[in-house]
Order: structure tokens, then C-alpha cells, then sequence
């Protein structure tokens, strides 16, 4: 069951900055489909490639949060040069843990291979958390995270994620982060 959603189907932009987390546009999938298909991105989140079709059904996804939840996906761009930097939001992801997790609101985070190393990641899911921070009553979000990622970890540790649990989702290994703004 979904609890706590906000009142108004908004679609806000966010600026930090460096930064602007923006809806998504049809004319973004081509960068989309791009950094889903880089090895580089997808070595801790899935573990390979995706295909067109599954680029194209991940960013429908990610869109699509909005106009039946009121939250979801952004995309992100560089604000000095308008670069396409990833996809980053909020989301009930519905995700089939082994052990199982409670359906919290979930953090989310890509990045294109240009923008890593940048502080990027920490700089745009602070401003997302904030966001989500004044519009839910739940304190709690959670982040999903392959072990082996060293650099999301760090952005979610910066963020105040503290390790909740290991679980495995679709056989692999995978840590539940969780987070409560009443805590931090």
C-alpha cells in the first residue's frame, strides 16, 4: 500500500548549483538509451547492457512516476553546458527482496560516464531528498546498492543512508540503505 503521497501531480524543476533536475522529454531518450547501453553504467546495476527496448521501458518507468504518484524520476543536466548527466528521483519500485524490505520510497541514481567524479551524485540526491523531505510525512527512503559500488555507497553515506541490511534482488547481492530525516 502506498502511504504519505503528496497532494499535488507537479512536475518541478530543481536547481542546485550545478546543476537542473528537470521532467523527462521524449528527445532524451537517445541519451538515455546511450548511457543504459554503457557497460560502465550498468556493471553495479544490473550487470550488463540494456537494449533499446529495455532502455525505452526504463525510461517510460522513470517518467511515469509522476502523473499517478506526484514524485518520481528527473532528469539531469549540467547547467553550464545544458549536457544530458543521468536520471535521479524517487520511486516505488516494488522490488522483490530476498529477505524482503517494507516498500519504502526508494533514491535513485545514474549518471552518464562523462559526469562521474564530479560530485554530481552527491550534490543532485541532496537536493532530491530535500525536495522529498518537505512533501512526505514518512521520514524513511531507502537506496538499493551492489556491494562492489564504492562510489554510490559514498554518496549515500554523504547523504545520511546508513547500511539497514544485505539482501539479494534477481540473484545478486545488494545492500538496503535506509534513511530518516527526523534522525539527521
Amino acid at each position: 500500500m502506498l502511504l504519505s503521497l503528496p497532494q499535488a501531480r507537479e512536475f518541478p524543476v530543481i536547481e542546485t548549483p550545478r546543476l537542473r533536475l528537470r521532467h523527462h522529454r521524449l528527445e532524451d531518450f537517445p541519451a538515455c538509451r546511450t548511457m543504459w547501453a554503457d557497460p560502465a553504467v550498468t556493471q553495479f546495476v544490473g550487470g550488463r547492457p540494456l537494449t533499446e527496448e529495455e532502455a525505452w521501458v526504463k525510461f517510460l518507468r522513470n517518467a511515469g512516476h509522476w502523473p499517478l504518484l506526484g514524485f518520481g524520476f528527473w532528469i539531469l543536466e549540467e547547467k553550464s553546458t545544458a549536457a544530458f548527466a543521468g536520471e535521479i528521483g524517487l520511486a516505488y519500485f516494488h522490488r522483490e527482496l530476498s529477505p524482503p524490505v517494507e516498500n519504502l520510497r526508494e533514491a535513485g541514481w545514474i549518471l552518464a560516464p562523462a559526469m562521474h567524479g564530479k560530485g554530481y551524485a552527491t550534490e543532485a540526491v541532496a537536493a532530491v531528498l530535500a525536495w522529498g523531505d518537505a512533501r512526505f510525512s514518512d521520514p524513511r527512503t531507502m537506496c538499493l546498492i551492489h556491494p562492489d559500488n564504492a562510489a554510490s555507497i559514498r554518496v549515500a553515506q554523504k547523504c545520511g543512508f546508513r547500511e539497514s541490511q544485505r539482501a539479494t534482488y534477481h540473484g545478486e547481492p545488494t545492500i538496503v540503505f535506509e534513511r530518516n530525516s527526523t534522525l539527521l
